[in-house]
């Protein structure tokens, strides 16, 4: 089993109609070391004899997926998200990757890996929920894939790399290992007994190399492991703020009702791109709460479109 991608990674397939798939789809997550499914508002009976039937011995998948009413609900608990789609004649602003090139990147952190509708995929609204997109390339005499052969090769992607990822750590680990007993090799018992006895006088070569060893092994660790990037804040409360952004554009008059849901999809991917920490969102909150306060503290002049005067902070704002 691959430990880190089925901690991670979760599958979610929004509104799935056929239980052929879903039980297909719960068995390679199963041959995969997958294990987290979630199915919003399934259009079929996914626990029945047909689902298990292709799902053969990963029944415990179906029997443990998580059932949920919208995407958003799906999502909560990630911090990263890749949607598929399989048609890249309609006008997509974010740019369509391939699955090598983008899956890996959900292995670094709670994620999710949403799917489609047999018939017609998923609707713009729903892909802008990701952060990023991919198709898996296939002939142009007939461009549509299987929903669960979709995830086959997704799933199989996130195998491939994990598992070269932990075969690049481990023979790391042995070049480590191997050069610390060539270290120790390096330096007789006699030395390491006249250092413990504070004689490093009587051999400045070998204390000198010691050093000129530490400093490099760190130099080098310190190039192959980086610092962890800040991370960024789950997608629920991201979504909080989307919809406290909606409320209050709306108020001020800079979205109207037939014209917000597209406005708010370029907000989406602006943030999207942007993956902004937990810090980062309470702060672009925080800055929501004090323009309410202030529009409710401080009315317009009769003719005037500016607030009289300049504005003290909310008091009641953190």
């Amino acid at each position: 089993m691959l430990e880190k991608a089925d901690a991670n990674i979760r599958i979610v397939l929004v509104e799935p109609a056929g239980p052929l798939n879903v039980g297909s789809v719960a068995r390679v997550m199963k041959n995969m070391g997958l294990h987290q499914l979630v199915l919003v508002n399934p259009q079929c009976d996914y626990l029945g004899e047909e689902s298990r039937l292709m799902a053969v011995r990963a029944a415990d998948i179906l029997e443990t997926a998580k059932v949920v009413e919208s995407l958003p609900a799906a999502l909560v608990g990630c911090v990263r998200a890749i949607a598929t789609t399989g048609d890249d004649s309609r006008s997509l602003p974010t740019q369509l990757e391939e699955p090598a090139e983008a899956l890996p990147w959900l292995l670094e952190a709670p994620s999710a890996l949403i799917f489609g509708r047999e018939d017609c995929g998923l609707t713009n609204a729903e892909l802008n929920r990701a952060q990023r997109l991919i198709r898996i390339p296939s002939s142009d005499a007939y461009t549509s894939l299987n929903l669960a052969q979709a995830v086959a090769i997704c799933c199989y992607e996130l195998y491939r790399d994990e598992g070269r990822r932990k075969k690049e750590e481990g023979r790391r680990k042995r070049e480590e290992g191997r050069g610390k007993e060539e270290e120790d090799a390096s330096f007789p018992g006699s030395a390491w007994e006249g250092i413990s006895r504070g004689s490093a006088s009587s051999i400045p070569d070998a204390t000198d190399n010691l050093s000129t060893c530490y400093q490099e092994k760190l130099a080098t660790r310190q190039t192959e492991n980086p610092s962890i990037p800040l991370a960024s804040a789950p997608l629920e409360n991201l979504e909080g703020y989307y919809q406290q952004l909606e409320t209050l554009l709306l108020k001020i008059g800079y979205l109207q009702p037939h014209t917000a849901a597209s406005r708010m999809e370029k907000f989406r991917r602006l943030y999207n791109r942007a993956y902004p920490t937990v810090d980062e969102v309470a702060m672009l909150r925080g800055v929501l709460r004090q323009t309410e306060w202030a529009i409710k503290t401080y009315p317009r002049e009769a003719n005037s479109d500016t607030l009289d005067g300049a504005l003290p902070e909310n008091p009641m704002d953190s």
